[in-house]
């Protein structure tokens, strides 16, 4: 680690570790990969888990995995090869070269970064196994989650956003996000003391996805109200037993058998 200073800001330690004891993240003995797609978040993810694996305070074995759709035709693999050896981190690569053509020119009905997460993630879960890694880490920042939570109302009617911590059943690995309680701009701010060159993405729906258009309509209204971010971040932590919603719309037979039973007066003449 001779380019970057072994030791995180108080602020970004405290935020992680936060993220990791509350939500039971790590525990020792645990072999972590993470998702590494060259961008800024899993970046710093990487090098702030490799930075806390040092500090010793749970011990866990740590590597990196690509898995490259190759949208510009060209390889990561040099470059982001180079970040691991400067960490010191074992490093895994799948090119997937069809990514491309197996994602856009399917059912259009279907989107499109929905796709790609799942066959990325597919991909990721059968190469942690496949080595002996029972966690996988994802970069996903705060602003994600707030993001993710109003997608989901205005695109699927659904309350929810991804959690912390997600055991998945059929792998057996378990996804964590130890930069949950971070901002995007704390992550972009982290270059004053990781000067990493995050790889830029190639991906063809980059600035025109839904996504980007929640992440541009959140900026917008929080700039008229400044408690807007906030509040939304707030509203996914309320308790179940909280939340006022209408009740699920009745069934056809639900319908009818209420209808009969306001109208049993009739029959009791």
């Amino acid at each position: 680690m001779n380019k970057f200073t072994e030791n995180l800001p108080k602020k970004y330690t405290k935020s992680i570790w936060r993220a990791i004891m509350e939500f039971d993240m790590i525990s020792p003995g645990d072999r972590i990969m993470v998702g590494f797609s060259g961008g800024k978040d899993s970046a710093f993810l990487l090098y702030a888990l490799k930075v806390l694996q040092k500090q010793n305070v749970l011990p866990y074995e740590l590597a990196a995995v690509t898995i490259d759709p190759q949208f510009a035709g060209s390889s990561l693999k040099a470059h982001l090869h180079e970040l691991c050896q400067e960490l010191e981190i074992p490093y895994y690569y799948e090119a997937l070269p069809q990514f491309e053509e197996l994602i856009f020119n399917q059912d259009k009905s279907q989107n499109a970064c929905a796709q790609c997460a799942f066959f990325r993630r597919g991909a990721i879960n059968r190469l942690a196994a496949e080595h002996g890694y029972n966690k996988l880490a994802l970069g996903h920042h705060h602003d994600d989650a707030v993001e993710t939570f109003l997608m989901s109302i205005l695109h699927s009617g659904q309350i929810t956003t991804f959690l912390p911590v997600t055991p998945q059943d059929r792998s057996g690995i378990t996804v964590i996000r130890p930069l949950i309680y971070l901002r995007e701009k704390e992550i972009l701010k982290a270059k004053e003391f990781f000067p990493y060159q995050a790889v830029d993405s190639c991906c063809p729906l980059d600035g025109n996805s839904t996504r980007s258009k929640i992440k541009g309509l959140i900026k917008e209204l929080n700039s008229e109200n400044k408690s807007l971010y906030n509040n939304l971040g707030a509203a996914m932590r309320v308790p179940k037993d909280r939340v006022i919603l209408w009740p699920p719309v009745m069934k056809r037979e639900e319908m009818r058998e209420a209808y009969l039973k306001k109208m049993a007066w009739k029959r009791e003449k």
